[in-house]
């Protein structure tokens, strides 16, 4: 099945891909993260789109990611020992 990764934000179109592993592939994806060479993002939605081609009926996977938010988040505090 073709498969579609697309960042949510702005519809962009990330990286298509075919598989015949679709279970495995959103298992994966659903992961903690997504990385591409280009950069880390995580799963938010999917949807199965039918389309029309050369008159014929075709199904993709559309994967929609989110841009990735900071993993190392450090917050500082102050703590006061007297």
């Amino acid at each position: 099945m073709k498969v579609v990764f697309v960042l949510t934000a702005t519809g962009q179109e990330l990286l298509q891909m075919v598989t015949d592993d679709v279970a495995g592939l959103l298992a994966a994806v659903k992961g903690e993260y997504v990385t591409f060479p280009f950069g880390t993002f995580k799963y938010d939605f999917h949807s199965l789109d039918f389309y029309i081609e050369d008159n014929e009926y075709h199904q993709e996977l559309v994967i929609y990611l989110k841009e990735e938010e900071e993993r190392n988040t450090v917050n500082d505090f102050v703590i006061d020992v007297e």
